[in-house]
């Protein structure tokens, strides 16, 4: 089998695992519904507050908290992807037998990992959504190539998701516990990547630096390219910077970390 053809199957695979969880995935759409609704309506109270607050007003602030709910699970905001698999073979020693497959360590997390997030967006991620736009004025586009954009920033998006939760995850080579990471993981996902506020409504400094760091590229960058906030050309540059320096760290500390795989119990 050659590499790509490989990697494929590791995607799909991963699609499919997670599609075996139905209770789950029904329960993850019930729980972003109802906390869409929460965000929803508090949002729409602050706006009436503050018009425009972020440079959004009333309907794209709604499309924003949709949004966020779709890819909430997508992109594995507050970790629970395929790093926390990581993180216990790194415990176990299981690690050990991932590193004598024939295909590359990254790659193979990577492609499990995007199989994943495919299927939380059409399994987890698109109903909530749909229901915003049903039941709420959404600012979305009318033109194919805008929705065609948006899709690559959310492509981009997994791969910087990914490229942070699988440095967290090398972690425990170290630390042999996952525990402090995963909290770790939960603060500055939710944060940092806008879920609870849009980073354009971060004042001062705060924003500017919010905006400038890796979770920008999660729920930000394509929100703004979907509601037309953003050129797209400037979105994909600023997540493909951050993908490739998260990937090559994450290169660089798996070859530190592999050298030292830590058996414990055995």
């Amino acid at each position: 089998m050659g590499a790509g053809r490989l990697y494929a199957a590791v995607v799909a695979g991963g699609f499919r695992r997670y599609a075996t969880y139905r209770a789950a995935t029904a329960a993850g759409v019930f729980t972003n519904t109802v906390f869409g609704l929460i965000l929803v309506y508090t949002y729409l109270a602050l706006w009436d507050e503050k018009p425009h607050l972020g440079g959004y007003d009333q309907a794209q602030a709604v499309t924003y908290v949709w949004l966020g709910q779709c890819l909430y699970a997508t992109l594995a905001i507050q970790g629970g992807g395929v790093e926390k698999d990581l993180m216990d073979r790194i415990r176990t020693g299981e690690i050990a037998v991932d590193l004598y497959r024939p295909a590359d360590l990254q790659l193979w997390w990577l492609a499990s990992d995007l199989g994943r997030s495919a299927f939380q967006l059409l399994g987890r991620g698109v109903i909530p959504f749909a229901f915003g736009a049903v039941f709420f004025p959404m600012a979305l586009p009318t033109r194919l190539t805008t929705w065609a954009a948006f899709l690559l920033t959310l492509l981009l998006a997994m791969v910087v998701s990914f490229g942070l939760r699988y440095l967290a995850a090398l972690s425990v080579f170290w630390l042999l516990d996952g525990m402090g990471v995963n909290q770790a993981l939960m603060v500055t996902g939710i944060f940092f990547s806008g879920m609870v506020l849009p980073l354009n409504a971060f004042p001062g400094v705060l924003g500017d630096i919010a905006r400038v760091l890796p979770w920008a590229a999660q729920i930000q960058m394509p929100a703004d390219v979907l509601m037309g906030k953003a050129d797209p050309l400037g979105a994909y540059a600023f997540q493909a910077v951050w993908a490739v320096v998260l990937l090559a760290a994450g290169r660089l500390v798996q070859s530190a970390a592999t050298r030292r795989v830590v058996v414990q119990g055995g």
